[in-house]
């Protein structure tokens, strides 16, 4: 891929208005870094919770209690998760986003010309060979203008051991111009360049403004590159330095990264909630079984976390700024405040997946 580039956005977005809010009571703009990093979304007014699909529980988990028994899961659900094939084809879209690409005023792909189906083939068989292992793709066997993916949150970054879901669509002027992608956010914004109406703001894919080799080229651009270009630069560590008015890592600096970086956690704590309480199709085994394999690490860094540990023993998790801390090695007491609610949910939701989580919920019957 000759190496990527910074193309993501790191100004304030012309499309972003107040039909993007965060969908939690306030506009969650980034004009200002601060104003971004408020943890301004936790202030849910009583019976708000209808709205909110990260929050939404099946009728199971609703009826959940400490006395209830965890349910014991199939053994198959480890089998199912290690044989989970990188890229597969399927039958059912009805979920994804652009099964009716009309109703996002987007172009249909009617009579598809010879063109587009060989490089649409040609996309198919570059992912099936070349995927790095972080990202899952299913194809639709009767729909050749749809893709969905997941990407692995990457280690040293916020986002580790994450899930997220991509929706893309191949208008009928492809390559000519970009695919589109929707990120299945829940409502959520995850960072300044994944938006909660599914915007991702990235130069490949026209999203925002760029030149050169960040723009996207019909000639040359991938599928692949688009997947890997969000992988590595939008799910990524220290993006708070992606901006020029922070590039350099000064104290004040490091600061204003570790509130940024604090509130990064707390969103990718609670898509993890919302992915598993809302699996896309075709994904559910690999959903249950990620996290069942994942589910005690991640439980690990949230209690350290919560009891001030800031030593970088779990820097996979919360990014590469850890080992930089100057004097104050304890994370924000907000921070620890608002990540031991999320604690508790994802406790839950681990333990009914399988996970080990047995420390833990000794911890909490006592």
């Amino acid at each position: 891929m000759g190496g990527l580039k910074e193309d993501v956005d790191n100004t304030v977005d012309p499309d972003f208005d107040d039909d993007t809010l965060d969908n939690f009571g306030e506009v969650d703009r980034v004009s200002e870094e601060d104003e971004y990093d408020k943890f301004d979304d936790w202030d849910i007014q009583p019976g708000a919770e209808a709205s909110l699909p990260w929050l939404q529980k099946t009728d199971a988990e609703v009826s959940y209690n400490s006395s209830t028994p965890i349910p014991i899961l199939d053994d198959k659900v480890d089998e199912k998760y290690n044989t989970f094939k990188q890229f597969d084809t399927v039958d059912d879209h009805s979920d994804h986003y652009y099964s009716k690409p009309e109703l996002w005023k987007a172009q249909v792909v009617n009579e598809p010309s010879n063109d587009w189906v060989m490089r649409i083939q040609h996309e198919c068989e570059v992912l099936g060979k070349d995927l790095p292992g972080s990202i899952f793709v299913r194809a639709y066997k009767d729909r050749m203008d749809l893709l969905r993916a997941v990407i692995m949150g990457p280690a040293y970054t916020p986002y580790h051991d994450g899930l997220f879901f991509f929706d893309i669509y191949f208008p009928p002027h492809y390559p000519n111009t970009p695919p589109l992608v929707n990120y299945r956010s829940g409502g959520l914004r995850l960072n300044k360049n994944m938006y909660p109406c599914g915007k991702v703001c990235l130069g490949l894919l026209n999203t925002r403004p760029s030149g050169g080799c960040d723009k996207w080229n019909p000639s040359n651009s991938t599928m692949l590159q688009v997947l890997v270009s969000i992988k590595d630069l939008v799910l990524n560590g220290n993006r708070y330095f992606g901006s020029a008015a922070y590039s350099a890592y000064t104290t004040s600096g490091e600061k204003r990264s570790l509130t940024h970086n604090e509130n990064s956690f707390l969103r990718s704590c609670r898509m993890m909630l919302y992915s598993l309480r809302n699996p896309p199709k075709h994904f559910e085994d690999f959903v249950a079984g990620h996290f069942r394999k994942h589910g005690h690490n991640i439980l690990v860094a949230c209690k350290d976390y919560l009891d001030g540990a800031h030593d970088g023993r779990h820097s996979l998790h919360f990014g590469m700024w850890d080992w930089r801390m100057m004097d104050d090695k304890s994370c924000s007491l907000k921070f620890r405040t608002l990540l031991k609610r999320l604690f508790e949910e994802l406790l839950i939701e681990f333990s009914e997946k399988g996970a080990d989580c047995d420390e833990y919920l000794s911890e909490k019957a006592k």
